[in-house]
């Protein structure tokens, strides 16, 4: 019986543990020249979320658009001039992210704005 009550706290323990790991789950969405991205989800601070979106960032003058939790963030291009416009954005959903950051992308003149990147943190 003791055994049964000790694995039952451990067991609520962990439940708690991942629990609190969930709601501190962070992103990070960044960009640099020429369509370098770089991104992050589910990490355990926004600075951490950050820093490793800046790392996975291969490009020049890479640096943090978005900041995010349990939402979605989308980087779009123009296909035909990656140095060109693009656009971001960060939404409730990936398929509002995805629409506003092609609309952004049209807005400073692509032509041919494609999606290059999405992530989405948590249940976002």
């Amino acid at each position: 019986m003791r055994f049964a009550s000790l694995a039952a706290c451990f067991a609520a323990l962990a439940i708690l543990a991942a629990s609190a790991a969930a709601a501190a789950a962070a992103g990070a969405l960044a960009t640099g020249r020429c369509g370098a991205f770089g991104y992050s989800s589910n990490d355990v601070s926004a600075d951490a979320a950050a820093m490793r979106a800046r790392a996975q960032c291969k490009g020049r003058d890479c640096k943090v658009v978005a900041n995010f939790s349990k939402t979605c963030a989308a980087f779009a291009i123009d296909a035909n001039n990656m140095c060109g416009p693009s656009g971001w954005a960060e939404a409730d959903s990936l398929a509002n992210a995805q629409n506003i950051a092609a609309e952004q992308c049209h807005r400073f003149g692509g032509k041919t704005c494609v999606i290059r990147a999405w992530v989405c943190d948590a249940r976002g």
